[in-house]
């Protein structure tokens, strides 16, 4: 089974980021040009301090909303999610599609030794599972077919 080391050497590690005293336009501007569905949000030592997501947004906008503040101008600390669950480079994608299932996440940082080294969501999860899925297909059709 592909394990999340794997996953991230063919997908790239790339990670975006934000601080947390920036807005909430700045952060669904960053995500919309970046494409992704979330963004980390870093402190000034680099260290992980929550992850801001659509589902963020959408959802928490609403209780932010009591202030006469307009959402957009909201710092993404205000809305983002602290209590962030990381996994590590070795574990399996079944393992982590459990998981996102489980916990209802969508993305999931991936640190080692203290540092983030990435961050990968349940379409990537997805595409690897289906992907070891129609590999172990076809060869089952080829043993299939040759004896």
């Amino acid at each position: 089974m592909e394990t999340i080391k794997d996953l991230l050497a063919q997908k790239g590690a790339d990670i975006w980021s934000v601080r947390p005293e920036t807005t909430v336009f700045q952060a669904l501007s960053l995500m919309s040009e970046k494409n992704v569905g979330a963004v980390v949000v870093l402190d000034d030592q680099q260290k992980m301090i929550g992850i801001f997501s659509e589902r963020d947004y959408a959802r928490k906008t609403i209780g932010a909303i009591g202030s006469q503040e307009c959402p957009r101008d909201l710092p993404v600390k205000e809305l983002m999610t602290t209590e962030v669950v990381a996994i590590k480079p070795e574990t399996g994608v079944e393992t982590c599609m459990a998981l996102m299932t489980k916990k209802r996440f969508r993305h999931l940082p991936v640190m080692e030794n203290n540092a983030l080294i990435g961050i990968i969501s349940i379409g990537d999860i997805v595409k690897a599972v289906i992907t070891e899925k129609d590999f172990l297909i076809a060869k089952m059709e080829q043993y299939i077919w040759d004896n």
